[in-house]
């Protein structure tokens, strides 16, 4: 049986309607992006020091030569597309494209980038909206047309919505085409595998403390089943494992100086993860509300960010709204109990 590709994909969604069709081209230009880069990572050090670093952002992030030549390559695919403006991680303002583009794309060309010199896994994460104006990017997640995400790693995996489940396609080395792997990603309802950074736990807040100790608990705990932890510091891994097994992501805000209100994006990475998710029967929060019902303030803004199975995405807000939503628990695994001083 032959399997559909991108771009059959593409052609069978968009068909006659032209501002699909202008979404269709945007998506086929990131893939090709994607691809490019791939190589280059593929080739590791024979490329050239990737991992070098050029230079800070305003927030003290590093930039490393690899974050640059992926910002360049997306930016130039893009520039033959309907894509009015561009937003990246790697600039502080949007840049404007097109001057008859239909399109807003807000991009993180290299996610996980602190992982290039180790050879595990990282990505391109993209986010396509309609243009409305010199504020497009700053639209609410609800209003994204597509929004996906590539993943170099073993594999070359593009994983995509536009607003009709969540598909995943491989990439074909043989005939350079992406192809269909998975029609329809959905994310387990309930699971047993959280990814948090536990080095964080002494800045977290009560609610987040007690669900990753109730996690810990395992089967002698108030979940009363055994949990594993998966924790990969690169989140387009962590997403792309979640889709095809299940589990819950969980990256909050915590006490330490600028990680009051989380670490991650919300326009070019945790939008597009939250439409991702919501399309594959997950859910994705702040750890209280919706990422996709938050508004944009700044391109760069950011937020913290719970995702995965949704009975643990609820759990997590309950346990942020109402402290009486907590199940009991054994004082041996109470926050100033017998493991705690």
């Amino acid at each position: 049986m032959t399997r559909p590709t991108l771009d059959d994909h593409l052609s069978g969604w968009s068909q006659t309607n032209e501002l699909r069709r202008d979404v269709a081209a945007a998506i086929r230009a990131l893939a090709g992006a994607g691809i490019r880069i791939s190589e280059l990572l593929a080739a590791g050090p024979l490329a050239g020091a990737l991992a070098t670093v050029r230079g800070y952002h305003e927030d003290g992030d590093s930039q490393k030569e690899l974050d640059v030549l992926a910002d360049d390559l997306v930016r130039d695919a893009l520039r033959a597309t309907p894509v009015a403006l561009y937003g990246s991680e790697e600039a502080e303002q949007a840049e404007a494209l097109s001057a008859t583009g239909t399109l807003a794309v807000a991009v993180d060309p290299l996610d996980g980038s602190s992982n290039i010199d180790s050879n595990m896994s990282v990505g391109t994460i993209f986010s396509i909206l309609p243009h409305v104006g010199p504020d497009s990017l700053l639209q609410p997640g609800s209003a994204q047309l597509a929004a996906g995400f590539l993943v170099y790693g073993p594999q070359t995996s593009l994983v995509l919505t536009v607003g009709e489940g969540t598909q995943i396609f491989v990439l074909d080395r043989a005939s350079g085409a992406f192809v269909l792997a998975e029609a329809a990603a959905a994310v387990a309802l309930e699971t047993a595998e959280y990814a948090v950074n536990g080095s964080n736990e002494r800045h977290w807040d009560h609610a987040i403390r007690c669900y990753v100790d109730d996690c810990r608990a395992g089967a002698d705990g108030p979940r009363a089943k055994d949990f594993n932890t998966r924790w990969v510091a690169s989140m387009v891994a962590d997403v792309y494992r979640i889709l095809v097994r299940g589990g819950v992501y969980l990256y909050p805000g915590d006490a330490r100086q600028g990680y009051h209100t989380g670490r991650l994006r919300l326009v070019y990475e945790a939008n597009p993860v939250a439409f991702l998710m919501q399309q594959a029967h997950g859910a994705a929060t702040d750890g209280r509300v919706s990422i996709l019902e938050l508004q944009p303030t700044h391109l760069h803004q950011r937020v913290p960010l719970v995702f995965g199975s949704r009975c643990e995405v609820e759990r997590i807000a309950r346990y942020h709204l109402d402290s009486a939503a907590m199940p009991e628990r054994s004082p041996l695994f109470g926050r100033r109990g017998l493991l705690r001083a």
